[in-house]
């Protein structure tokens, strides 16, 4: 909790923050149920934000903790800016400001507003329900407003809210099971009575529905519980409001025990991105998640190939900031590993262990741009000295430096004069020359 409370105390101090990308992206601060949009030529990031459970305080003990959201947003899905708190359970009239169950949110906007969809347990007048409620801005990062009671006729969680071509709204949502409903044009009250959404998995707990439209194909995408944890799936129809038929599985069950996951989908520059989420800085306690992003493609069938989730995630880097090279493409099979730098502090990110000779890590996608880049740093520690080998595209391509360990048992950050340089886009590979355990941190070129 401490560590907590010293993040918050940065955010507030800092202001707005830039946060760089690579799987999670969200990297100073717990991240869960991402609902991604595109506004204004520029993607924003609408996550619920997990918190270590205070003492006494949320629904029960050792388990979800939500009190606000926070609102990112980012121009080329590699360095993202934090808004801050753009709405908080103590500022929703009907909410119980004690239950800390902000939710999986959605905002969509229309007649040039923006409007914020939250789930939430109400205070004892309305019963013991989770509720839906909708908050208003003029732009997409608020402030937002609530308003003074939550959506009529609605109980559950996971509101989703779907624009379909000819302008009319539709709210879809988690109530034991899934149910949808049109929305009026001032998108705070139903305009049709809740239908359940059939032909959907009957066995195993269903949420967070999230539904998006492609060449005339509804795709309905949800978390489901086939075996032991959630995996994603979807189905598919030719309206919003059904028939859907169950189609397949968009990414499999965590391999670590994750047991929710939670996604959105995106078309931004004319690529798919799938927004989903995982317990990186909490493997201990999958109640604590951050959130990920990585494309996605479609079959000439219309129908969703498997997303296979990665560390690099997606965008490019630029060769110039610090590369978090623990967030690898690939990596040898024998001679590296990836670790926590500090166990008490897990946001201090990652680090990547090369410990025989010739093991290596690869980062895709690294732009060098076309001014020469002269120099090299990497953050780095060997107990008996090594050398680090830099080379471009594959293993054995172009060697562009070398850069020499000393001997010593700390953090420190070592330079090396560039022996070639190559403009343009290429992937990065670190390999170990010699047998000497090395540590390193981070990369960047000058």
């Amino acid at each position: 909790m401490k560590i907590y409370k010293l993040f918050i105390l940065s955010i507030a101090v800092m202001g707005i923050n830039s946060l760089l990308a690579q799987n999670p992206i969200i990297r100073d601060q717990f991240s869960a149920d991402p609902t991604a949009r595109v506004f204004n030529g520029k993607v924003y990031l609408y996550p619920s934000h997990d918190i270590p459970t205070p003492n006494g305080k949320g629904l029960r003990k050792d388990w979800f903790c939500m009190e606000d959201y926070h609102v990112f947003s980012s121009e080329n899905l590699t360095n993202w800016t934090d808004y801050g708190i753009i709405l908080s359970q103590d500022k929703v009239p009907w909410t119980n400001p004690k239950a800390y169950s902000m939710w999986a949110p959605d905002c969509v906007s229309k007649n040039g507003k923006y409007y914020f969809y939250f789930p939430a347990a109400p205070d004892s007048s309305y019963g013991q329900e989770f509720l839906i409620g909708v908050a208003v801005a003029d732009n997409p990062i608020g402030p937002f407003v609530p308003q003074t009671k939550p959506i009529k006729n609605v109980q559950g969680i996971d509101p989703n809210v779907f624009i379909d071509k000819d302008g009319q709204a539709y709210l879809i949502w988690s109530e034991r099971g899934f149910c949808i409903a049109k929305l009026n044009d001032d998108m705070t009250e139903l305009a049709s009575e809740p239908t359940v959404i059939v032909n959907l998995p009957e066995k195993g707990l269903k949420e967070g529905p999230f539904l998006f439209e492609r060449k005339g194909i509804y795709y309905l995408t949800f978390p489901h519980v086939e075996n032991k944890t959630e995996r994603l799936e979807y189905a598919i129809s030719n309206s919003p409001m059904g028939p859907y038929k169950m189609t397949g599985v968009i990414m499999d069950e965590s391999t670590t025990g994750c047991w929710t996951n939670h996604q959105s989908f995106i078309n931004y520059k004319n690529q798919w991105y799938l927004f989903y989420h995982h317990n990186d800085y909490s493997p201990k306690f999958d109640k604590n998640r951050s959130v990920r992003v990585d494309s996605i493609f479609f079959n000439t069938d219309g129908t969703i190939r498997k997303v296979k989730p990665t560390l690099r995630g997606v965008g490019l880097t630029r060769a110039s900031e610090k590369i978090q090279i623990d967030r690898y493409s690939s990596i040898s099979e024998t001679g590296s590993s990836i670790a926590f730098i500090d166990s008490l502090n897990y946001f201090n990110g990652w680090k990547t262990i090369l410990n025989s000779k010739n093991a290596w890590i690869k980062y895709n996608t690294v732009a060098f741009g076309k001014e020469k880049l002269k120099r090299v740093q990497i953050k780095a520690m060997s107990e008996n000295g090594s050398t680090l080998q830099i080379c471009l595209d594959k293993n054995d391509g172009q060697v562009i430096a070398e850069v020499k360990v000393p001997k010593g048992s700390s953090w420190n950050i070592y330079e090396a004069k560039m022996l070639k340089y190559e403009k343009g886009i290429h992937n990065l590979v670190i390999e170990l020359k010699d047998e000497n355990r090395v540590e390193f941190d981070w990369i960047k070129f000058e």
